[in-house]
């Protein structure tokens, strides 16, 4: 059985405990200050009127729980609670006395109106202040409750917050991308109608596969290069015997979390500042391996090369923006990416977040893609 104070349940066996302790302590006390043994009364005297006084305020804390509720002593209406508290203390403490007196008299020869006027002379003092400590106890509560609900509340909006921006990232990336394939399959139109008829088809693979199985901000890395194959048949033919595609996929790193459509904006980046703006050939390279606890990726082109401005080569387009704020926003100080040149030429990015298996990898979907690459 619990016994409720405010918004807190307390065993009944605990809280006549806790008052039955406090009432000896008291008895206790007055047995020292009466000079026990040397004293008249016996011990049993003494802890008897402490559990008669204690036991009184063991029933109305509840409704001292109460009052603190309905009349809180905070905000606007802060004057008013402290006055309700102040009449509504007396009261109670009144009651406490009127109730211990009529116990009392089950115990003692002497009548009611004695021992109401014994235990207002003795005990109303202490009784206010009992009133405002189980009072100041009440608030207390509410003040720790209140901070663990507003700090629940903060933590479920910033989860929200981070959420709703990363969806915002994500749906800028898959224009980005359309508008673009677009742009080619018109182009390619005029020229070769078979070739802009299968990156049509792969574009539909490719949207299919975005809106049916990849809805959440993490998927494993064998799915996201599932992905990147089909946006890499699609740029096979646009360019043709010009690109070239290499992986090189260490196997224990194809069942880790990766941040879904990470690669795509790279890979894109790659083209769009090799192949789509210089002369000749161009290879594309995706690496992935495990460094300890870090999953690190790189994607490489060999046609291009960094600005010597350092603002320039530090954006790098959209796509290196937008995964730059989807690594901080998933991993924090967790995450890295960076632009380096090699050798003899070319720009490689350089991915770092934490390596992990995905936590539905057993229920993750499976996505096969329906076209082999060209």
């Amino acid at each position: 059985m619990n016994i409720r104070l405010g918004s807190t349940q307390i065993r009944l066996s605990r809280y006549i405990a806790l008052w039955t302790l406090v009432a000896m302590v008291f008895a206790m006390q007055n047995a020292i200050n009466v000079g026990l043994p040397r004293t008249h009364w016996p011990f049993w005297d003494l802890a008897r009127w402490s559990l008669i006084q204690w036991y009184t305020w063991a029933a109305l804390a509840p409704t001292v729980f109460r009052l603190a509720e309905r009349f809180p002593v905070r905000g606007t209406l802060r004057f008013h609670g402290l006055g309700a508290q102040v009449l509504a203390s007396l009261c109670v403490t009144f009651a406490a006395m009127v109730l211990g007196a009529l116990v009392s008299t089950l115990f003692e020869p002497s009548g009611f109106a004695e021992q109401l006027g014994y235990f207002l002379e003795q005990h109303f003092a202490i009784g206010l202040l009992t009133y405002w400590t189980l009072f100041a106890i009440q608030q207390a509560i509410h003040f720790h409750a209140e901070k663990a609900r507003r700090e629940l509340e903060a933590s479920q909006l910033a989860t929200e917050l981070a959420q709703s921006r990363l969806l915002a990232l994500k749906s800028q990336l898959q224009p980005h991308f359309l508008f673009n394939t677009l742009h080619a399959i018109i182009t390619l139109l005029d020229e070769d109608k078979l070739s802009a008829e299968d990156m049509l088809l792969r574009l539909s693979e490719l949207l299919r596969a975005f809106l049916e199985d990849y809805d959440g901000q993490e998927i494993s890395l064998r799915q996201e290069l599932d992905l990147i194959e089909l946006y890499l048949g699609i740029q096979r033919v646009r360019f043709k015997d010009r690109l070239t595609t290499r992986t090189y996929i260490a196997p224990d790193t194809l069942d880790c979390a990766v941040p879904s459509l990470i690669l795509q904006p790279l890979v894109e980046n790659a083209l769009r500042h090799g192949i789509g703006q210089r002369v000749g050939s161009d290879t594309i390279e995706i690496d992935a391996r495990r460094d300890g606890d870090v999953l690190c990726i790189e994607v490489r082109n060999r046609n291009s090369t960094l600005s010597a401005e350092p603002t320039a080569s530090a954006g790098h387009g959209i796509g290196m923006a937008n995964t730059r704020l989807r690594l901080r926003e998933l991993y924090g100080d967790a995450a890295e990416v960076r632009l380096d040149m090699i050798w003899p030429e070319g720009v490689a990015c350089r991915i770092r977040v934490p390596f992990r298996a995905l936590e539905s990898a057993e229920d993750a979907p499976e996505f096969h893609p329906g076209l082999s690459p060209a």
